[in-house]
């Protein structure tokens, strides 16, 4: 009997890890998956998810830049996924598709587990600064918003408005949007995540040294090549702590994976195997 199909969507998406980590997912709870990368662009992602539909597809992950177009081709979503308007987990429900959104508590596990970050602790007193308000970067601002994770969330956008937009759609007195030409006047943060397009083609990043201290950490949300000219950045700037988004990859990835499964996976073992295949070496600082 073939393995139920799964995929992952997005443009480009040749470099994905999700295919792999749901193998090794699958391989640890003896559970059979065809999981595989499919590409698409916004035209063509409707046509290839309702082909991927016809052909047996029982779950979908949704990454950069279709999460917002995820979200207007599911017949249902969940709570999370409504309010911070983006899809990242697809569930086949009979003839339609039902979304989730799992970026925000694989962002908050990795955190906790990997970089000393506690919701219920010492993370409650932190400033975070959110670099970005794209889809991503919705998914966990909604999740850093809930009450008691941050004293303080600030977000900032290139384009002003899509920063103010989503600081409203929040509306949370410890949230804030703040102009990206005003950013030397923020003060220092604890937390700086990057979510923003540059590292993933031409775009360029100017940000004052000043929302760092040699205590922050320097997060950036993507992995690989695309999260070295933030963490270049950082480290030039004098940050304390530097990650890339490998960690939340494999939390978000084990939130879709119990959502189509009903299981919870081993992520350690996952992201100790990735990591040390790919070890977070940040160069020509």
């Amino acid at each position: 009997m073939p393995a139920p199909r799964y995929a992952v969507f997005g443009q480009p998406i040749a470099h994905s890890l999700s295919p792999r980590i749901h193998a090794m997912f699958g391989a640890q709870l003896g559970i059979a998956i065809d999981y595989r990368a499919i590409e698409a662009g916004r035209e063509e992602f409707s046509a290839r998810l309702e082909a991927f539909a016809r052909d047996g597809g029982c779950g979908a992950n949704v990454t950069l830049p279709l999460k917002r177009d995820a979200l207007a081709l599911c017949a249902a979503v969940s709570d999370h996924a409504l309010r911070c308007g983006s899809v990242n987990t697809l569930i086949r429900d009979g003839a339609a598709w039902r979304g989730d959104s799992t970026d925000g508590a694989g962002l908050l596990i990795d955190l906790d587990l990997r970089h000393g970050f506690e919701a219920t602790g010492c993370g409650r007193n932190w400033r975070c600064l959110l670099l970005g308000a794209g889809g991503a970067a919705r998914a966990v601002a909604f999740a850093l918003a809930d009450p008691g994770v941050l004293e303080a969330l600030v977000i900032a956008n290139r384009t002003h408005e899509r920063a103010r937009e989503l600081a409203a759609a929040i509306g949370a007195a410890n949230v804030e949007a703040v102009d990206w030409r005003a950013l030397g006047d923020a003060g220092a943060f604890d937390i700086v995540l990057h979510a923003t397009s540059a590292g993933h083609g031409d775009a360029s990043l100017s940000l004052p040294r000043s929302i760092i201290t040699d205590r922050s950490l320097c997060y950036d949300l993507s992995y690989g090549e695309a999260a070295l000219p933030f963490l270049r950045w950082a480290k030039a700037a004098g940050a304390g702590y530097l990650a890339d988004g490998l960690g939340m990859l494999v939390e978000q990835a084990a939130e879709s994976f119990f959502i189509w499964h009903g299981r919870a996976p081993d992520t350690a073992r996952v992201f100790d195997a990735l990591r040390r295949e790919r070890p977070l070496a940040i160069v020509g600082a």
